[in-house]
């Protein structure tokens, strides 16, 4: 029997179908992905070490997606632009998040991504000692202003009294505009504090 011209299972047929059972809602687990692909959970093993390396599979497919790559721009323009991409990879799969921040970052194509976010920082002048709390500083801004937007278009509902929380949730936007508002005052405070960090 001749064997198929596609292969019916690579490390990289495994990412892209978590990633699709991800974005659809649905569970992504060894099992899940098995099953979408028609194969035995033990087969999975032969490309991929357990959920885990499910995981970091799935983060390289995310970033290949992404990714910002650095262009000759200033520094201050690339963590803009890499923040506004960002933002939407986390809000396009909130679920997502826990397992990401719970697992060490090993992919190539990350680790690549984080070395141009290093590289950008330090040629603009940042200290190197303070380069991985500035980028850490990234990422939290990242992932909350994702979930932020995926968030649902009420955020607060008071049941009962407030002293002021109510009268300013009175007409006051809501949804997406309301994430885009709060992103780009966050991002203009965030890259702000970072330029007057740098001219100190």
């Amino acid at each position: 029997m001749p064997r198929p011209t596609t292969p019916l299972l690579s490390p990289d047929i495994i990412g892209a179908t978590g990633l699709e059972l991800s974005r659809a809602g649905e569970p992504f687990g060894v099992n899940a992905i098995a099953r979408r692909l028609a194969v035995r959970p033990s087969s999975l093993y032969n490309h991929v070490d357990g959920m885990d390396g499910i995981v970091e599979l799935m983060r390289g497919r995310l970033i290949e997606e992404y990714r910002v790559a650095p262009s000759g721009e200033a520094w201050d323009e690339f963590v803009l632009e890499l923040l506004r991409a960002q933002r939407r990879m986390y809000a396009d799969h909130p679920q997502l998040v826990p397992l990401l921040i719970g697992k060490t970052i090993t992919h190539p194509a990350v680790i690549a991504a984080y070395d141009d976010l290093a590289t950008v920082l330090v040629e603009a002048g940042f200290p190197e000692d303070e380069v991985l709390t500035i980028i850490a500083v990234i990422d939290a801004f990242a992932i909350g202003f994702g979930l932020d937007l995926a968030s649902p278009d009420d955020v607060w509902a008071p049941g009962g009294e407030t002293r002021t929380l109510g009268r300013i949730l009175d007409g006051a936007v809501r949804g997406d505009a309301r994430s885009d508002r709060t992103f780009e005052v966050g991002v203009s405070l965030l890259v702000e504090s970072l330029r007057a960090r740098l001219r100190r």
